[in-house]
């Protein structure tokens, strides 16, 4: 483990392993959450290294060692698609997750990414402020990075604006000629803890840039997350992590 100013890095040999790590992490949070307060709230990321771990998830052994009757499941971002199409966050997370386990069926939210956008951000901060109070904690929130620094949908040039009240919002992303709807900063800072996962020598100089450069949120708005009361890490494989500076 690597202790920086822009949290903690753990580096693993390779993408099994990391996928591994993420999967232990999922249920050691959920272990601790549950003992602790009795419910285990996390929201989930797409991408490459989540659905290997979800996937170690949904196997045995580790798909009994987790209390899903306890467990509530959100997602962190989802693209404006219906929920069926093989784009969608939330079907990677179906297939690779949900149909293997025991959870009850409310326990999972899902962002509607097939109604219109704004109105799917409003629903989704309702349904949060419903369930997790006016404040939102989640126990776990996993993302991870884009080659170009961002992370859930939080894009250069298409940050949300800030009001210091909107937890879930809708960005127009004039790159991918879409909307995506996305956890704000006030949201993913607020939890008790964060994962970014990321992987690939394709994603080394933006991760050199992001731990090892100066802090330009607007270039790279991973930077942006920075727990104000929880723990941050970082978990990457070897070839993420050849450029930086341990």
């Amino acid at each position: 483990m690597v202790q920086t100013d822009r949290g903690d890095v753990e580096i693993f040999e390779t993408p099994a392993d990391l996928a591994a790590g993420l999967a232990q992490l999922i249920a050691d949070c959920a272990s601790f959450a549950i003992t602790e307060r009795g419910a285990f709230y996390i929201a989930l990321a797409g991408g490459t290294t989540p659905r290997a771990a979800y996937t170690l998830l949904g196997e045995e052994p580790m798909s009994t060692e987790i209390n899903w009757d306890d467990t509530f499941i959100f997602f962190s971002d989802e693209r404006c698609v219906p929920p069926g199409d093989p784009q969608s966050n939330y079907k990677m997370a179906e297939e690779t997750l949900l149909e293997h386990i025991k959870i009850p069926p409310h326990n999972v939210h899902r962002m509607r990414g097939e109604d219109d956008p704004a109105k799917a951000a409003a629903a989704y901060d309702k349904i949060l402020q419903q369930d997790l109070g006016e404040n939102p904690r989640f126990d776990l929130i996993l993302l991870g990075m884009g080659p170009e620094g961002h992370t859930a949908s939080l894009f250069p040039g298409s940050l949300p604006a800030d009001d210091g009240k909107t937890l879930v919002a809708a960005p127009y992303i004039p790159k991918l000629k879409s909307h995506r709807i996305t956890f704000t900063p006030r949201l993913v800072n607020n939890a008790r803890r964060v994962a970014i996962a990321t992987e690939g020598a394709g994603k080394a100089p933006m991760l050199a840039a992001v731990m090892n450069g100066p802090l330009r949120p607007d270039l790279y708005p991973v930077q942006l997350v920075a727990p104000t009361d929880g723990e941050l890490k970082w978990m990457v494989d070897r070839l993420a992590a050849s450029e930086l500076n341990t």
